[in-house]
């Protein structure tokens, strides 16, 4: 049964990949506005641009391990 929960929490494809960094995104977005309206000037835009930014490298990194995965699989795959 645990198992069964477990893999709801696992990414799986790249479509889930793209929704679960949407959703980073939005909440990025969310968190630089705040930052826009604390701190006006050079100060805000540098947090708006720190937020948004860590989306990239985030998404990145899901892709990064989605591809790794499928390659291991794949490999295994062949090895037996």
């Amino acid at each position: 049964m645990l198992q069964k929960i477990k893999r709801l929490f696992v990414i799986k494809t790249r479509f889930e990949a793209c929704l679960i960094i949407y959703a980073l995104a939005l909440g990025a977005i969310e968190r630089g506005s705040a930052y826009l309206t604390q701190f006006p000037g050079w100060g805000g835009k540098m947090l708006f641009l720190a937020a948004t930014g860590s989306v990239f490298l985030a998404g990145a990194k899901i892709f990064d391990c989605l591809r790794f995965e499928k390659e291991k699989r794949e490999a295994e795959h062949a090895a037996t």
